[in-house]
Order: C-alpha cells, then sequence, then structure tokens
C-alpha cells in the first residue's frame, strides 16, 4: 500500500497574531502570512496550520470563537483567507485550519440563544446543571462538580438569571459544547464542510479528546478526586477520551470526510492521550485522525502543574519517544513536535540557549526529532532558534492562563519570586513573542509597536542574518526538510532505539529496504568519544550534520546522521 502523502510532509504553525503585521497595528494578519511565504516556500515545508482567525473576543487568543464562518477583523477578512488557500496550492502548500470545537466563546450566538432561559431550543447546547444539592447557586461549593478549570478555579460559572451553571473546562468566557446532543454535531460537522468547499485541506482539532463527557443516565457529572492542597479536583477522568470519543470521531470522518474528493489532513490535539488510546485513533482501518498531539514527552521537566519545573532527565526522553515510536510502528501515525503556540520555546527548554550552544543546540535538536519517524511540525521562529523571553515582572505577561496562575498563587500565599521564575521558564508567551524577521527596532514584525514585545535578542537573532549563511539554523532545517522529502528511509523507515540508558548520547537507527542512516545526536556540553560507544559510526559516510569537520570525537550538540549501508549495526 502506498504511503498517504503526509508521511514524507513537514507542517509549519503560524500563530498569526505573532508572525507578521500588515497593517501596522502591531498585531500580526492574514495580509503578514501572504507577505511571508516566500520564507515558507524557501524552508521547504508542505503544510501551513494556521492557528485561529476566526472572529472572537480574544478571551484565549482566538481559541474563544464567536463566528466559526468568518474572519476576525483583526486578522484581515475572507477574501484574504481565500487569497492565501490560492497562493498555497499554487506554491504546492495545503492549509490546515485549527477546529476548536470542544467550546465556543460566551459571546457566540449558539452560546446567548442557550443561556436566554432554560427553555431555550439551545439550552441542551451547552452543560447547565443546578447548584450541588443543599447549597444556593452562587454560594462557594455549590458547583455541580469539584472539577478544577485548566485556567485555574472552578469550571463552573453560575448565571444569576437562569440559576443554573455552565461547564467550562477552559476560560468562563469558553463554554464547553455538548456534544451528546445530536444537532451540536450536526452543526459542527456542516461548518467544516463548509471550510473544505472553500479548499482547505484539513484541521487541527483543538483539544479534541475532551469533547464526550462521562455523564451519567440522570444526566450528573461526576466529581473528581480532590487537588493537594485545594478544595477543587480533577474531573480529567470525567472527560479525557470519554465513552463516545471514539463514535463522535468516526461519525465526524464519515459526515466531513468520507466520499470527498481530495487528500485531506485531521490531527487531533489530545491532552492525557496513551499509546494504546493512540493506535485506536490514528488507525487507518477506523477512519478517526490521521495523527495526534500527545503531551507525554512535554511533561517530563514538570511534577504535576507545569509551574513545578523539575530538570529533564534525557534518559526519560529516550524512553517516551521510544515508546511512541514503537507502540505506532505497525498502526497509526506520530506526530513530532518540540514546541508550539502553548509551549516555551525548544532551545531554551530542551537545548541551550547561552551564546556558546545556542546554535548548535538548536540544530542538534532539530536534527533529533526529524529523524524520528513521524510527521514534524516546525512552529514559526524555531527555524532561526528563536528562545525564550527575558520576562522582569510579572506586568511582563499577557497570557490568560499565566496571569490567572499568578493571581491564584498569591492568593495562598505563594512565593512571589518562586512563581515568578517558573512562569519566565514555562509561560505560553515565550512563544507568542514576534517572529524575529531582521534587527530593525520591532524586528520587521510591525511598523507600529507590537502587542507583545520582540524579544531584545533578535539584533542578533532574526531571519535576515541567516537566510545567506549556509551555517545557520534556517540553512539546517532546510537541508532536514529536504532531507525527508527527498530520502524514503527518513519518512518510511523502522526505528530502533540504540544506548537507551546514555545520559549524553541520543543514538537511534532508520532502515528501510536495506537501506540504514545511524543518528547520533550530543545532548549536552561534554565531548563523547564515539569509538568506544558507538564504533559503526566512526568513518561512516556522513548524510547530514550540524558542525563542520566531524571527527571520532562527538563534539557538545553535535549531531550526525551516518549512512551504514552494508555495515552492520553492533
Amino acid at each position: 500500500m502506498e504511503a498517504p502523502w503526509w508521511a514524507s510532509a513537514v507542517a509549519y504553525q503560524v500563530y498569526p497574531r505573532s508572525f507578521q503585521d500588515s497593517d501596522g497595528d502591531g498585531i500580526g494578519d492574514l495580509g503578514g502570512v501572504l507577505q511571508r511565504l516566500d520564507h515558507l516556500t524557501d524552508l521547504g515545508v508542505d503544510v501551513l496550520w494556521l492557528s485561529p482567525v476566526y472572529p472572537s473576543p480574544q478571551a484565549d487568543n482566538g481559541y474563544d470563537i464567536s463566528d466559526y464562518q468568518g474572519i476576525d477583523p483583526l486578522f484581515g477578512t475572507l477574501e484574504q483567507l481565500d487569497e492565501l488557500i490560492a497562493a498555497l496550492h499554487a506554491r504546492g502548500m495545503r492549509l490546515v485550519m485549527d477546529l476548536v470545537v470542544n467550546h465556543t466563546s460566551d459571546e457566540h450566538p449558539w452560546f446567548e440563544e442557550s443561556r436566554a432561559s432554560r427553555t431555550s431550543p439551545k439550552r441542551d447546547w451547552y452543560w447547565w446543571r443546578p447548584p450541588r444539592g443543599g447549597f444556593a447557586g452562587g454560594d462557594p461549593g455549590a458547583e455541580p462538580t469539584n472539577w478544577q478549570s485548566f485556567f485555574s478555579g472552578p469550571v463552573w460559572e453560575y448565571d444569576a438569571a437562569t440559576g443554573e451553571y455552565y461547564l467550562h473546562l477552559f476560560d468562563r468566557r469558553q463554554p464547553d459544547l455538548n456534544w451528546e446532543n445530536p444537532e451540536v454535531r450536526e452543526a459542527v460537522y456542516a461548518m467544516m464542510r463548509w471550510w473544505l468547499d472553500r479548499g482547505v485541506d484539513g484541521f487541527r482539532m483543538d483539544v479534541i479528546n475532551m469533547i464526550s463527557k462521562d455523564v451519567a443516565e440522570d444526566g450528573h457529572l461526576h466529581d473528581g478526586p480532590p487537588l493537594p492542597g485545594s478544595s477543587l479536583g480533577d474531573g480529567s477522568a470525567s472527560y479525557l477520551c470519554g465513552p463516545r470519543i471514539h463514535e463522535f470521531l468516526q461519525e465526524m470522518h464519515r459526515e466531513v470526510f468520507a466520499g470527498r474528493d481530495g487528500t485531506f489532513l485531521t490531527v487531533g490535539e489530545m491532552p492525557g492521550v496513551t499509546i494504546e488510546q493512540a493506535r485506536l485513533f490514528t488507525d487507518p482501518v477506523r477512519a478517526e485522525v490521521d495523527m495526534v498531539f500527545q503531551f507525554e514527552h512535554v511533561g517530563l521537566d514538570h511534577q504535576g502543574s507545569k509551574w513545578r519545573p523539575v530538570p529533564l532527565r534525557m534518559r526519560d526522553l529516550k524512553a517516551s519517544f521510544g515508546r511512541w515510536q514503537t507502540g505506532l510502528a505497525d498502526v497509526g501515525w506520530n506526530s513530532l513536535y518540540w514546541d508550539n503556540h502553548d509551549q516555551p520555546r525548544a532551545v531554551s527548554r530542551f537545548g541551550d540557549d547561552s551564546p556558546e550552544f545556542r546554535r548548535d543546540s538548536a540544530t542538534c535538536l532539530a536534527t533529533l526529532l526529524h529523524l524520528h519517524r513521524g510527521t514534524p511540525y516546525v512552529y514559526q521562529g524555531q527555524e532561526i532558534g528563536m528562545a525564550n523571553f527575558p520576562f522582569a515582572s510579572v506586568d511582563d505577561f499577557r497570557d490568560v492562563e499565566s496571569v490567572n496562575h499568578f493571581g491564584a498563587a498569591m492568593v495562598v500565599g505563594e512565593d512571589p519570586a518562586a512563581v515568578l521564575a517558573a512562569m519566565r521558564r514555562m509561560s505560553r508567551d515565550n512563544a507568542r513573542t514576534p517572529v524575529q524577521w531582521d534587527a530593525s527596532p520591532s524586528a520587521g514584525f510591525t511598523t507600529g509597536t507590537p502587542w507583545l514585545p520582540v524579544n531584545p535578542d533578535h539584533v542578533e537573532w532574526n531571519a535576515a542574518a541567516q537566510r545567506d549563511d549556509p551555517s545557520s539554523v534556517l540553512a539546517h532545517y532546510r537541508r532536514l526538510i529536504a532531507l525527508r522529502h527527498e530520502n524514503p528511509v527518513v519518512a518510511l523507515g523502522d526505528f530502533a532505539m540504540l544506548l537507551p540508558d546514555h545520559d549524553d548520547v541520543y543514538a537511534f537507527t532508520r532502515s528501510l529496504d536495506g537501506e540504514t542512516l545511524l543518528v547520533v545526536c550530543n545532548v549536552s556540553r561534554r565531548s563523547c568519544d564515539l569509538s568506544d560507544l558507538l564504533p559503526q559510526a566512526v568513518g561512516a559516510p556522513l548524510v547530514l550534520g550540524n558542525l563542520p569537520d566531524p571527527g571520532p570525537t562527538l563534539r557538545p550538540w553535535e549531531a550526525r546522521v551516518l549512512d551504514l549501508r552494508d555495515r552492520s549495526v553492533a
């Protein structure tokens, strides 16, 4: 059977607010994306994943949608989106839109109608529940369940006008849709078909494994185990990969994609998903989604909460990546990523953003990831080695998750300096500073004042400085992407982990039809003698490397892709 087109593809995520501003208001927009398409062509990517550009009050930077079939004037017009689709297709690229259907904005007409009265025809389009027995609505503890929101506080918001609570797993301005109601599902599928009719090539589905809630026959939802030191509980057992999730995704595929001409891509973002579940979600025979975004590897450097960071042990990362490579080897498919709009910058988090090793660690991490089996996702700015922002105080943060966390931490008396240190390291704002196009005052992002400050390191670290430099991070990304396109072993080869317990060297092979590539990455500041560790690497022809003049010693943050054809692998 021929491999699907996305097996050899590389996707590029655009977070439009921070990509390129075309009208001087300091906020990136569709006109800016159109201006920068040459950059994507030069890079060689196949898919542009566009974070939400729909009309939105921007309570969660566009992930709170008030109209699924329009474009927010902040970002441009529907005509510009049509222009973008045509321009991408003309360049041989596809457009994947962000689909956010676990929840809407509280300003969506569906929710406004739903909250109008208890007898509204759309009342059951959302999760409305009366106060807990024995409590008056609005009183502490009256919430229908004890679940904690992803953005701090309870998941229930009291609506005094109708005397009931509505569910919001995220911000209170993001009420959850009730997927138990077939009318909701039909409305979502109709909207998806409308976008495909316009030429969109697929969807990245935001927290899609949360759409099925574990609801009892009498309609009540279950309390979760209490969270230490909190009056709230963990409700995830009731909404992560709930009882009807496979049914809903299979129905979506039948109603939206089945029988439609074209080649599409569906990616399910699934916090907490296990390998066993991912095999089911991505098995082509089951017709649910093509691949999932899982979060195991981005949970290894903190304990319980992202705001409690701990040092990453490389052997833990190897074990995690290795499990997913093995688990989806014969069925399903992996998505490969280091960072996105919700994660801090990879070179600061997993690499070494000191001046001495920033370039080398950025290219080493890129090599390590792109040589795995799966579809790699490049997040804007990653291809030029963008790093975390040097936040000075809490006033520098804009992200609702970070701001709410600081407020909640202060209420319970945590040390402000410690809270700020964790926010500096883990905040989503790190990924959202404007792309660094050149060394000018606003980095070429805008002629106005950027909505979030540009990282001061843009004077040295920018796309213009790297474009014609063959040793740059950007040039290395070009070579990696080309290698996946040109060499079937990179896209489809079997994966075998080597040295699973080594703390500094990440090594593996990829094999297909008699060809074997050996990938060796030194993920530390310490040099390493290859002759003892991997004697088969010494003298093997170099396919791709990130440092010049490779010898018997693997230098700090050095990465090599070697050709072992006709050589035995020890």
